[in-house]
């Protein structure tokens, strides 16, 4: 059981990553275009749709984690700067993943290119707002099968 704890939080710590590249390569390409004059095209749909997927990647597997240290009985986030931030990382995560969601939904369905562009770079900077806030900055960076 350890062996698969360390595999899902080497997991979640290394999709942490691709969400935060995801997210500014969304935001490069949408950032220019919220101001008007190009079209939204597929280029410029594969970082949203990316962004949204690793989100949702991220939920799942910190999820997966957060039942088996409760079955465990392993501490979360022990030597966190505050008891309750087990709670705030769970629930950042899941408002990240829904801006991110939005984020996709919104420029998908927007009626003009400019909309497509401006709800991708809205929502998208909400989520990495959101997910920034999330991170559990006193721990390591990179993990590769360690605790």
């Amino acid at each position: 059981m350890a062996t698969l704890y360390l595999v899902l939080l080497t997991l979640h710590n290394l999709n942490r990553w691709l969400i935060l590249i995801a997210g500014i390569w969304t935001l490069i390409r949408s950032v220019p275009g919220a101001s008007g004059g190009r079209t939204f095209t597929p280029a410029d749909r594969r970082p949203v749709v990316l962004f949204m997927g690793s989100l949702h990647l991220q939920v799942v597997l910190g999820l997966l984690l957060f039942a088996f240290m409760g079955m465990q009985n392993i501490p979360v986030f022990a030597g966190a700067p505050r008891t309750s931030f087990q709670w705030e990382h769970l629930g950042l995560g899941v408002i990240a993943a829904v801006f991110g969601t939005l984020a996709s939904v919104q420029a998908r369905k927007a009626p003009t290119d400019q909309g497509k562009f401006r709800a991708a770079t809205l929502w998208t900077a909400l989520s990495l707002v959101t997910i920034l806030l999330a991170i559990p900055w006193w721990r390591p960076l990179l993990r590769f099968f360690t605790q």
